[in-house]
């Protein structure tokens, strides 16, 4: 069913369409001649499409958010384009995997507080399952090479998302010289002078408060609630959610339970095998990692690896590299990397335990301590970020934001492109620039949807080891 608006002759009338039926006609404001408005999903049908996304979420953060844009702003028409950026923005600003809660922003806005959860657990279970899986085949028998074949085509695929995301992200977020600028600038730091991400974040939201008040011609606010996008269910013009108004007793029982559950394995850990144990290392450590990991995974993991390799010796460094390697090649946040770490730490330092034993229990509490804090950033605080929708100066500040995303996305484009197509120095790999434009062309031009493109990269890769090798 679709709730549509019409008018005739200045008289609007609206009503529902139910089959071939229009039902309910009463008299409503002027507006244009027909506007059909998506129904707003049902929990079910939401619980469906974020299982999904957790199988289709390659390429680190900037592919799932690319990917994130794509089904629920243009194709689900579930969230307005402004609404999906407020909240890009708010996320790329907090420690932790930014697409994770992402996620969780959505599908709280949509569904509330269930939503988030479902939203954010299912963004991260596939994966979680998965990695399990290849991270006990390979302490036990090695590495496996159809795998690695399968993920030889889904590279290419993940560079050509990516890259249909810097045009479809920049086409509406670039709007202006000085946001061009930004973007420009953001590429520049991070790909020559290798710039940590949250300077220049930081960098871009102090530009676009200064722009705001002195050329708010060159750095407009986002739209806010005087924007209109026709067929979406939470459009950018509509008063946010009643369940998103902030309380201080809302704001006192999410920290309540989300402190609770956060710590509360890490406890268990420490008074069972007490706190010398893997376990118990292992949750204090990655609780602490994960209240410092600002700029995504690639800027903690220098971290990770010293303190995993060099001061606790859970796993040797070519063993990071590896994982890092599973953890870039499955679905799912980036920063996953740490269950693998968790895994061999508990496989070789079992303790009492039995080695899969205490390498699935270290699997679980890293990933654990790593994603609840996640739910806690989000609960807590984007009720208020959703009051400011509205709010002049935020919206440029965030606007910059935006505007500095987008160079990172191409600098993520770049960087995949040139590691996937130049694998090692004066060598091109022409089956991988192939799938590569195969890939772009159905997703821009035919509108392919992401999975098909990624299952038949996929094939494309193990067939083409297959012939290669024999």
């Amino acid at each position: 069913m679709r709730t549509v608006h019409a008018c005739c002759d200045g008289h609007g009338v609206e009503g529902k369409i139910t089959g071939r039926m229009i039902v309910g006609w009463r008299p409503a404001r002027l507006g244009l001649c027909v506007k059909a408005v998506s129904a707003h999903p049902t929990f079910r049908e939401a619980l469906r499409f974020w299982l999904k996304l957790g199988f289709i979420s390659f390429g680190g953060p900037t592919g799932q958010i690319a990917i994130m844009h794509t089904e629920l702003v243009e194709k689900k028409k579930w969230i307005g384009e402004q609404r999906f950026l407020h909240a890009l923005n708010y996320c790329m600003l907090l420690p932790g995997p930014e697409a994770t809660q992402l996620a969780t922003y959505c599908g709280w806005l949509l569904h509330r507080t269930w939503g988030g959860i479902a939203a954010g657990v299912l963004f991260v279970l596939p994966s979680a399952f998965l990695l399990w899986g290849l991270s006990w085949v390979y302490a036990a028998y090695g590495q496996v090479p159809w795998i690695a074949a399968v993920f030889y085509g889904l590279k290419p695929a993940v560079t050509a998302i990516v890259a249909a995301a810097v045009i479809r992200i920049g086409g509406r977020a670039l709007k202006s010289g000085a946001m061009w600028g930004v973007a420009a600038a953001a590429f520049a730091a991070i790909y020559f002078l290798r710039v940590p991400f949250p300077v220049i974040v930081g960098g871009a939201a102090l530009v676009g408060l200064a722009g705001g008040r002195l050329f708010p011609g060159q750095f407009p606010a986002a739209a806010g609630h005087g924007a209109t996008q026709s067929g979406t269910v939470i459009d950018d013009a509509q008063e946010s959610p009643a369940h998103t108004r902030p309380s201080w007793s809302r704001a006192g029982r999410v920290l309540g339970v989300c402190l609770g559950l956060w710590w509360a394995p890490v406890l268990v850990a420490g008074l069972w095998q007490g706190w010398d144990g893997t376990l118990a290392r292992e949750g204090i450590f990655f609780s602490k990692a994960a209240m410092v990991t600002f700029g995504g995974a690639y800027a903690v993991l220098p971290y990770v690896g010293q303190q995993a390799v060099e001061h606790y010796g859970w796993l040797g460094a070519p063993q990071m590299l590896d994982g890092l390697g599973l953890a870039e090649t499955t679905p799912g946040p980036l920063i996953m990397v740490v269950q693998f770490v968790g895994f061999l730490g508990g496989w070789y330092q079992p303790g009492t335990l039995s080695p899969l034993m205490a390498a699935t229990l270290g699997a679980l509490i890293t990933t654990w301590t790593t994603f609840v804090p996640c739910f806690l950033w989000i609960f807590l605080g984007a009720p208020h970020i959703e009051q400011l929708r509205g709010n002049v100066r935020l919206g440029s500040t965030l606007t910059a934001v935006t505007a500095s995303v987008v160079g990172v996305v191409l600098n993520l484009a770049v960087w995949f492109g040139l590691h996937v197509f130049f694998p090692s120095a004066g060598r091109v790999d022409w089956f991988a620039v192939a799938v590569s434009a195969a890939a772009f062309v159905a997703i821009v031009r035919l509108k392919a949807g992401v999975i098909p493109v990624v299952l038949a990269s996929g094939v494309a890769g193990l067939a083409w080891s297959v012939v290669v090798g024999g």
